[in-house]
């Protein structure tokens, strides 16, 4: 059925790119709506298409994973009548072959299929639901409420994301309040009582977001935020280590990773003149248990960057460190759009209990209209780790580089290739022995992919 869908929206492009954008002989302040007829017609599309390969060459496995899946977003968001919008979006996944491992087996709790063992994971799973189904109100001054299932990005979406990398995107259900009525200042609170990850896991429980952002200048602005997380099992439940004791509880995780996260953020770019800017991040965050969580939840988060930027170009070294509580548990952000963070290969996702110290050099600007970005990480634990042996000895997870090259042949069509590299240095090891079986192991991983958009 999802193949047979996906003939039919493929179709649709093509017959939707030759009709005109909606929105392109309107004024560029249209009258509010007078019916609710007009208030859907004169609404805007949230329809998107997007095909990717990916292809994933890592130590350990068998064979390659060579991924070929489409992603279809079809909705749509009326205008506001009487101060309120309604917007509602479908999203479905295929797979177009089956020559990679998704990991849903493995999220759900079932063993690996014997005959997906041998591929690396890309997790992208054939989803067909619901992504976005929200009502919007905005009577208010300089407000607007959001009540229902909607895709979240906060800042530099670290701590809170949708995480649109991956085809099946994170969203959130519940209600938000977005406020502008103080100068320069924006206000963001928000209770969610369900969250709908990547892997199409329902996590069950309750996330409160408390988050404030001013504007000092027209690029710069300090943010304070709170995000209290009272939820269980969120994903993130890594296997512990009894009070001084070196060797882990036998099989078990935590079993309440329920936590607040205080933090402030300075973060923008100062002009120095047309061509000059300096691009900086200075960031502390606090993570605790809450609401029954484990105690062992007690650790830190610090970034700390700047650069140069000249015109579309810029350089810059940053910091960021994950802490450890003493080598027990490690600073989680579980709901944040994790692949931007510790390299785009996806080997840091969840933080490891030893922490991570991430120092990387990053990169970008533009040639010929293709918008080019790189970066280059050097990985360390914040507490030495177990490595080849046994004994506590490492402290180097590894390097990785990471290229992407985008272009946007109009404001429709756009593609992207990208290619992230990971080497291995000490041996990592959560639990058991330094071998290819170690599923906690970070091993060398090579990745290329190619992404083509329609955007409607």
């Amino acid at each position: 059925m999802n193949r047979s869908l996906n003939i039919c929206l493929l179709a649709a492009i093509a017959a939707m790119y030759a009709l005109p954008t909606l929105a392109e002989d309107a004024p560029v302040t249209p009258p509010p709506p007078a019916t609710l007829l007009e208030a859907i017609t004169t609404g805007k599309p949230m329809i998107s298409f997007r095909l990717r390969y990916e292809n994933v060459d890592q130590d350990g496995k068998a064979d390659n994973a060579n991924a070929w899946t489409l992603r279809n977003l079809v909705g749509w968001q009326t205008a506001p009548f009487n101060h309120f919008s309604i917007a509602a979006q479908l999203i479905n996944v295929t797979q177009l072959n089956d020559h990679f491992y998704d990991n849903t087996n493995t999220v759900f709790g079932h063993a690996t299929p014997p005959d997906k063992v041998k591929f690396p994971v890309v997790a992208d799973p054939d989803y067909t639901g619901v992504n976005q189904l929200f009502l919007e109100w905005s009577g208010l001054p300089d407000s607007k409420v959001r009540v229902g299932r909607q895709s979240v990005k906060l800042d530099n979406v670290r701590f809170i994301g949708n995480v649109e990398f991956r085809q099946v995107m994170q969203v959130f259900d519940g209600i938000a309040l977005e406020n502008k009525s103080i100068t320069d200042t924006e206000i963001y609170l928000a209770h969610f009582g369900h969250v709908n990850q990547i892997t199409t896991a329902r996590r069950s429980g309750n996330i409160d977001i408390a988050h404030a952002s001013w504007k000092y200048s027209p690029t710069e602005s300090l943010t304070g935020y709170g995000y209290f997380e009272d939820m269980a099992r969120n994903g993130q439940n890594l296997t512990v280590f009894p009070p001084n004791s070196k060797s882990p509880y036998s099989g078990t995780t935590l079993s309440d990773n329920s936590n607040r996260t205080l933090g402030l953020r300075a973060d923008g770019s100062h002009k120095i003149n047309d061509d000059w800017k300096v691009p900086y991040t200075a960031e502390y965050a606090k993570q605790d248990d809450y609401r029954g969580g484990n105690s062992l939840i007690d650790a830190y988060y610090w970034r700390l960057g700047a650069g140069a930027g000249w015109q579309s170009w810029y350089l810059r070294l940053d910091r960021e460190m994950l802490s450890s509580n003493d080598g027990k548990y490690g600073f989680q952000t579980p709901f944040g759009t994790n692949h931007l963070f510790q390299g785009w290969a996806d080997l840091f996702l969840v933080t490891p209990k030893q922490g991570i110290e991430d120092t990387y050099l990053s990169f970008g600007g533009k040639v010929f209209d293709v918008q080019l970005m790189g970066e280059y990480h050097w990985f360390y634990s914040d507490k030495d780790f177990k490595t080849t042996g046994g004994s506590l000895n490492g402290n180097q997870y590894g390097k990785e580089l990471d290229l992407s090259a985008a272009y946007a042949y109009d404001k429709h069509w756009s593609g992207k290739l990208e290619y992230f590299r990971f080497q291995e240095d000490d041996c990592y090891v959560g639990t058991g022995s330094c071998t290819n079986t170690n599923t906690s192991r970070k091993r060398d991983t090579d990745k290329f992919l190619f992404t083509m958009l329609y955007t409607f």
